[in-house]
């Protein structure tokens, strides 16, 4: 059979690792162990029945079974409008200021297609998101790394950009609640990356895809509330996470007129809309009284809190999720996160997520993912801190005491 060279754009595409972690636990799952899979951001529940009832309503509506518009129907767009003024206080034109997306993913990976030239700057969060990459691949362009450390609570300090590399880059990738490091962000904080976008005619993608999953009563901030933001960037949501629609494949994107244009002329020429009956139970989503998402979140909080008590006899430095459904781990001295993990899964049985394949900076981190029943989530924890490393941690600290 003839082999044809995959052309240079796909060549410069990042590795995937979350493959590269599950094919080292395969052997042990092939083999008959008990492997507890805390390695990936998929919710384990459920989408709300009245969300699926809307769906089945609407698969008997002929006018589903044909192409859709282009850029989604009006009510959806509608919907999105009235679910960000309702929850954020953000005014939005359905016609300019909504693009609907096949998920999140496809919006992130798109604008810096639609935006960048080859060679141009993008700063980029160091941890962040892998996904963000693959579009800055495709587009050909180049990175300028923003450094998220702890003691900034894993918020970018825009004062350390050097201005020459400030002035030349045209896009600046955010997401809070953050994944992986489930830091959330300050009002203070925005409007620092609103004045800093204007002043460097930068565009800002947030990408705000746990923003229904916060905890200890608190409220996620949209980048749009912050004055002047719609002048500078856009908003990406989903509802994967909102309302458990991760197989559906249905977000949306909103702010900017002009990018929000961009991002519809590029889904002209590679997708022809969602199914309508999907766009029909997203509008639902959106429009309910928003109780489901609450319990939802209610749910990591009470998985985080749990995982971590159970795990705070270890020592382990944990840095207590704010929101999204993740936690982030130092891991022990003496270790990198690859060998970590290789002792977790080794000797626990537990995948976690490497934190080095966020970015450089997240070497030295595991993120473990709450999206497991209680039961199994709170298994694997016991798991870990059974582990004979910790016992010898104990015994070292008793005895430098």
């Amino acid at each position: 059979m003839t082999t044809f060279e995959p052309s240079d754009t796909l060549k410069r595409l990042p590795v995937q690792f979350f493959a590269h972690l599950r094919a080292k636990a395969a052997p042990l799952i092939e083999a008959g162990y008990d492997v507890i899979d805390l390695g990936i951001g998929n919710p384990d529940q459920p989408t709300p029945t009245f969300i699926v009832e809307e769906l089945k309503a609407a698969a008997d509506d002929p006018q589903n079974d044909k192409y859709g518009p282009y850029r989604g129907y009006r009510y959806l767009r509608e919907a999105v409008a009235e679910y960000y003024l309702r929850e954020y206080g953000v005014t939005l034109d359905p016609e300019t200021e909504v693009a609907v997306l096949h998920g999140s993913k496809a919006g992130i990976v798109e604008i810096s297609q639609c935006l960048l030239n080859a060679g141009d700057t993008v700063l980029l969060p160091n941890p962040s998101y892998p996904d963000y990459l693959s579009g800055i691949a495709l587009a050909n362009a180049k990175i300028a790394s923003l450094p998220l450390l702890a003691e900034n609570d894993f918020l970018p300090e825009y004062d350390l950009v050097e201005p020459t590399v400030a002035a030349k880059a045209k896009l600046l990738f955010l997401n809070y609640p953050n994944n992986p490091t489930a830091a959330t962000a300050t009002a203070e904080f925005f409007a620092e990356t609103v004045a800093f976008a204007q002043k460097n005619n930068i565009c800002v993608a947030h990408d705000f895809a746990y923003g229904s999953l916060t905890f200890d009563n608190k409220k996620s901030l949209s980048f749009l509330q912050t004055p002047g933001a719609k002048d500078t960037g856009v908003e990406f949501f989903t509802l994967s996470k909102s309302h458990n629609m991760a197989g559906w494949r249905i977000g949306f994107a909103v702010g900017n007129a002009s990018v929000i244009e961009s991002i519809n002329l590029m889904q002209d020429h590679t997708n022809v809309s969602l199914y309508g009956g999907i766009q029909r139970a997203a509008a639902k989503a959106l429009l309910s009284d928003q109780t489901s998402a609450k319990e939802l979140a209610a749910v990591y909080e009470r998985r985080r809190n749990a995982f971590i008590s159970e795990l705070e006899p270890t020592g382990l430095e944990i840095h207590k999720p704010k929101g999204s459904f993740y936690v982030w781990i130092k891991v022990p001295d003496g270790f990198t996160s690859e060998a970590f993990f290789d002792v977790l899964l080794l000797q626990a049985h537990v995948i976690v997520t490497t934190g080095n394949g966020f970015g450089t900076l997240g070497e030295g981190y595991i993120r473990v993912g709450l999206s497991q029943p209680d039961e199994r989530l709170l298994e694997a924890a016991k798991r870990i801190a059974g582990l004979a490393l910790f016992n010898s941690i104990k015994a070292e600290k008793i005895l430098n005491n």
